[in-house]
């Protein structure tokens, strides 16, 4: 219990820092990140994709879910429920309605699906897989009830850190696309 504690405390404070220093996204790097994304996911060929729709200040993979819509993937985007609960993935054309949720998140009305490649956004991560998310345990308890799916860690490079603390429920993240690279985490051969 001891070593959970502290390492609860030192991704809060991980967190914390990482978002007080959060890196502006250029245009520039969204293309870059966008691209290498794209590219990765030709090459896995997924019936759908789980993406996310941007908050301000994070990468923004819009661009990314049209590109797959016209190529003939199914893009799924989650809606988020009440605290303790599991995202629930939700499908998505470009003429689909977008609903406001919670934490100031969008969420399409479309029917729920389930996906083959899940794009896990990240305030911080590591080489080896960790993942460090807003706090909220979403992708925690969410991530589980996928065990088909492949993982793709996203972000800028900026926000690499040396280590993330790792905890038991924490889900190790085979592969991170970044601005300036493709990462094959430590858990990769785990996965693929």
């Amino acid at each position: 219990m001891p070593d959970s504690i502290t390492s609860s405390a030192q991704k809060q404070r991980i967190r914390q820092a990482c978002l007080a220093d959060r890196p502006f996204v250029t245009p520039r790097q969204n293309r870059q990140l966008i691209a290498r994304l794209a590219v990765l996911l030709q090459s896995i060929k997924p019936n759908i994709v789980a993406t996310v729709w941007p908050l301000p200040g994070e990468v923004d993979l819009r661009p990314l879910c049209k590109q797959l819509a016209r190529a003939g993937y199914q893009v799924a985007l989650p809606h988020t429920p009440p605290k303790g609960q599991p995202l629930i993935f939700r499908c998505w054309t470009e003429t689909t309605r977008m609903r406001r949720g919670r934490f100031g998140t969008s969420f399409p009305t479309g029917r729920r699906c389930k996906p083959d490649v899940i794009l896990v956004p990240l305030v911080a991560f590591d080489r080896a897989g960790g993942r460090l998310g807003y706090g909220g345990g979403y992708y925690d308890r969410t991530l589980p009830l996928y065990p088909q799916a492949r993982l793709i860690g996203y972000g800028l490079s900026q926000q690499e850190q040396a280590h993330i603390p790792m905890d038991e429920h924490d889900q190790p993240l085979p592969m991170i696309v970044t601005d300036s690279e493709i990462i094959q985490t430590a858990s990769m051969k785990d996965m693929f």
